[in-house]
């Protein structure tokens, strides 16, 4: 393992430090398969995690936790405030979070027949400030209110603000060098399971409230459902994901289709960027032996024809087709160690592309 684990006392209560490489390097290669960014080296994917834990912060129980991802190209700072409430009562927490991305979803430039996504020299760099409240679980479903305040400043590749792209299209709703936002999330899931199948759905909407005039005010919403069904000694697992937003929009906020966890086949975002979207997924896996399982996959979505409503029109601009197919085959291996993962996708451009990825590490 790629890390280090360190515990201190502070008078009755116990700090956890963990610094970690190893997780974060695996779950990059995992979803973003290499030369996705564009030529980059595979070290840019690498990620280190510093994780710093206090469980009694005031000596009544109050969680504080703080997360610091860095890589090459992404950082994320995260710190999270809980304070203790019985079951039955809502769960409170204060989420303060800063991080910076290179925007490949909207702003990536298609390569290679667009299995991969190069960078278009727009970075994200958002600041927030919220408060998530969870009701208590009843029966399948669950739900999750968040509110906070968020500040987006499109930056280049050297950290300077820009408030245009390379074509000179507007990277922000204000046309300026910046987006300031109240968003109010309500977020439902069900989950539904037993020996042979499970039913899984979420349902998230998003409001933009405008408490000064110049914030952005809008409604987004986008949902989830996925079965998974055991087809004797194969299991079957289909997925359908969409989503829509009226109002104010940023070329940021777009839907973007294409990728890992998306269309395989593709770069990030490579399929298209809309004001809609709709995505379908279907997987078979079928048992080699107790630790191999080989695995055939169809994937397609669309932008339904909303990229024209896009301020910019990042997908007209970069070329994006608006709706893609790709379909492989792969392997999964699994083993105390970890899981194993390869996959080999072909896209509508025949166009190859392989995955190859590590996940669970301990």
């Amino acid at each position: 393992m790629m890390g280090a684990q360190k515990s201190i006392h502070a008078g009755n209560a116990k700090i956890d430090f963990n610094v970690d490489f190893t997780h974060k390097l695996c779950s990059a290669l995992m979803f973003h398969p290499f030369g996705n960014g564009g030529g980059e080296s595979p070290l840019s994917l690498v990620i280190g995690s510093l994780c710093i834990k206090h469980p009694n912060l005031f000596g009544k129980s109050e969680k504080l936790d703080f997360s610091w991802d860095k890589g090459l190209c992404d950082s994320n700072v995260l710190i999270t405030y809980r304070k203790p409430r019985p079951e039955w009562l809502s769960q409170h927490a204060l989420i303060i979070q800063h991080s910076v991305s290179p925007e490949l979803g909207i702003h990536g430039i298609p390569v290679d027949n667009f299995s991969r996504s190069g960078s278009g020299g727009v970075n994200l760099s958002r600041f927030s400030v919220g408060v998530d409240l969870s009701e208590p679980a009843s029966s399948n479903w669950s739900s999750k209110t968040n509110v906070k305040f968020e500040h987006v400043r499109p930056v280049d590749d050297d950290g300077r603000s820009i408030s245009r792209d390379i074509n000179g299209f507007p990277v922000t709703c204000s046309g300026g060098y910046q987006d300031s936002m109240v968003v109010l999330k309500q977020e439902s899931r069900y989950a539904k399971a037993n020996d042979r199948s499970f039913t899984r759905f979420s349902l998230q909407i998003e409001q933009g409230i405008p408490i000064l005039s110049k914030w952005l005010i809008f409604n987004r919403f986008k949902f989830a459902a996925s079965k998974g069904i055991k087809l004797g000694p194969a299991f079957l697992l289909t997925s359908l994901t969409g989503g829509s937003i009226v109002g104010d929009i940023a070329p940021y906020q777009a839907f973007s289709i294409g990728g890992q966890g998306s269309v395989r086949g593709y770069g990030e975002g490579a399929v298209g960027s809309g004001r809609s979207c709709i995505v379908a997924n279907s997987e078979l896996t079928l048992p080699l032996n107790p630790m191999l399982e080989g695995a055939v996959f169809l994937d397609c979505g669309s932008d339904l024809s909303s990229g024209r409503h896009v301020p910019g029109n990042p997908g007209l601009m970069h070329g994006k087709p608006g709706s893609g197919v790709g379909f492989g085959y792969g392997l999964r291996f699994k083993s105390h160690l970890g899981h194993v993962q390869v996959d080999y996708a072909i896209n509508a451009f025949q166009q190859r592309t392989v995955y190859f990825g590590f996940s669970n590490l301990s």
